[in-house]
């Protein structure tokens, strides 16, 4: 077990993310002490049972005082709001940062609101499944994926660094972003693919002729992977939009002229187009598993993700 990086971590939110932290932390002896903190007193009570951290509190002043490391994980939306409830209650010296899917919004939410002494680093974990809650957590989540941060320009590079560290010990791999870019390039490889998802779960719903039970029925096929998109937690896929819209706008109207492209093909029957398309983003999949974001097994890994060996 490595030396604690930190006497007191505090998760303000204890949904996939923070309560796969929790786990990851304690595994890795990352923190002595673990502060959980969510408004909802039956998701408190919960993440209690499972033991996942050493104190509990539904107002989140009363669990970050005195921690040196603050990881805000909530719907982006609600970043702001965190930031003003526990400005007061944050030491100078503390980290703090989250682990928003976009950053120039969270950035602009929350930094208005550190107080002088407490590093705000700004972090986005590429890590999740559909499911939400402080049962769906576990350790492993964070193994081999990137953690990217947007820091800001007079960003302390100790603490920087010393953030870094925390997210290496739990298994990400590092890179740091402007936030602008972190969110254009988030829009396109996770955001849009979500909203595809909805849409065409929702379009399949609401065909006539195509009933829900026949939905269920052959979605062995490839429905199937839209609807594990579609199953993710819907506040959370509400504030991305609202708060990336810029970035996702042009990416859907990106998509939408290369739907257009695709569809005309299809049309004509322009097979050559057609065969060159789907052989250049076959390699596309075969270059995210090389690069060891995804297994090669059957399922596209899901169960290996879902339900990891444990050592």
């Amino acid at each position: 077990m490595s030396q604690p990086l930190f006497e007191k971590i505090a998760l303000v939110g204890i949904g996939l993310i923070g309560s796969s932290l929790a786990r990851v932390i304690r595994r890795e002896g990352l923190a002595r002490h673990i502060a959980i903190s969510t408004r909802s007193a039956p998701t408190l009570a919960r993440a209690e049972e499972l033991g996942l951290g050493d104190s509990y509190a539904t107002d989140a002043k009363v669990a970050v005082k005195d921690a040196d490391l603050i990881i805000v994980s909530v719907p982006v939306g609600s970043s702001g709001a965190v930031a003003i409830d526990i400005a007061s209650a944050l030491k100078p010296g503390a980290i703090l940062t989250d682990v928003g899917s976009t950053k120039a919004s969270v950035i602009a939410q929350m930094a208005p609101h550190v107080p002088a002494g407490v590093h705000f680093i700004p972090g986005h974990p590429l890590a999740g499944t559909e499911k939400s809650g402080p049962d769906a957590g576990f350790a492993e989540l964070f193994e081999n994926r990137w953690c990217i941060f947007t820091p800001l320009p007079d960003t302390d590079a100790v603490a920087l660094e010393k953030l870094s560290e925390f997210w290496r010990r739990c298994g990400s791999n590092i890179d740091t972003m402007d936030p602008e870019h972190h969110d254009m390039t988030l829009a396109i490889v996770s955001h849009l693919p979500h909203i595809i998802a909805y849409n065409i779960v929702g379009t399949a719903d609401d065909l006539e002729s195509v009933t829900k039970s026949e939905v269920i029925k052959y979605s062995a096929s490839g429905f199937r992977d839209f609807t594990r998109l579609a199953a993710s937690d819907p506040t959370m896929w509400r504030d991305v939009c609202l708060h990336n819209k810029d970035a996702i706008l042009e990416m859907l109207a990106r998509f939408s002229e290369d739907l257009a492209s695709l569809q005309r093909a299809i049309r004509w029957g322009d097979g050559d187009k057609l065969f060159e398309m789907f052989t250049r983003t076959r390699a596309i999949r075969r270059s995210i598993i090389d690069a060891g974001q995804e297994v090669d097994v059957p399922n596209f890994g899901r169960e290996a993700i879902e339900h990891p060996v444990k050592n």
